[in-house]
């Protein structure tokens, strides 16, 4: 067995070396950019970041390539930093990218790391980005976005920066329900149910069969306020 640890070692350091003295041969050829990116693409699938991040930014550094492939490899080393959940140099990969051909891929991918992360400010500023590019329609994500937003500030004790990003979200996405819900829900723990009330007449206006989901908080108003009836 111990003689079968060694010979494996053996051929995995000659291996590497192997490995290490092909990048060597090949770094200064223009005519090797392909052969690059097949090579550090192989390493990111066998998950050896480390290596495949070496290919790439050897790419993205050589000022003899073109913009474009320069570019393309910028895009290789995101994909290299996300893969290793690397997110705060994945973040800085992606937004290099900014302007180029893979702007739209780009900042899909930034909206996914801003979603991971919590970073909710910039997803919407991402999505409201990719919405004016034609990229399709963001409304309800940026409304979520906004909704969570707004929690966040509630519970720091900023309740007008809340109330504020509450307001953005319902203009995002009038038809989406949660905006309307948690309206009503901050303004009852707040202490205002009349102002509660209000807000979920609101939803029950624009979304009749969703007025269920606060029907019992809305008698309870109501009866906090006197009115019966």
């Amino acid at each position: 067995i111990r003689l079968s640890l060694v010979g494996s070692e053996m051929c995995i350091r000659d291996r590497d070396q192997a490995i290490d003295a092909f990048i060597e041969a090949v770094q200064n050829d223009p005519d090797t950019t392909d052969l690059h990116f097949a090579l550090g693409n192989l390493f990111r699938r066998r998950g050896e970041i480390d290596r495949a991040v070496r290919v790439h930014e050897h790419l993205a550094g050589r000022g003899d390539l073109s913009p474009s492939v320069r570019m393309r490899a910028q895009r290789a080393l995101a994909q290299d930093f996300m893969k290793a959940g690397l997110f705060d140099r994945a973040e800085a990969a992606w937004s290099a990218l900014a302007g180029s051909p893979y702007d739209a891929e780009a900042q899909l991918a930034l909206l996914s790391l801003y979603e991971r992360s919590r970073g909710w400010q910039q997803a919407a500023q991402v999505a409201r980005g990719l919405e004016g590019c034609g990229q399709g329609s963001f409304a309800g994500r940026i409304a979520h976005y906004e909704c969570e937003r707004a929690e966040e500030l509630d519970a720091a004790g900023q309740a007008d920066e809340a109330a504020a990003a509450l307001a953005r979200a319902q203009a995002a996405a009038p038809e989406t329900l949660r905006p309307w819900v948690l309206a009503g829900q901050r303004l009852l723990r707040q202490g205002d149910p009349a102002g509660a009330m209000q807000a979920w007449d609101a939803l029950r206006e624009r979304h009749g069969a969703a007025f269920v989901l606060v029907a019992g908080d809305y008698a309870s108003c109501a009866r906090a306020t006197g009115q019966i009836d």
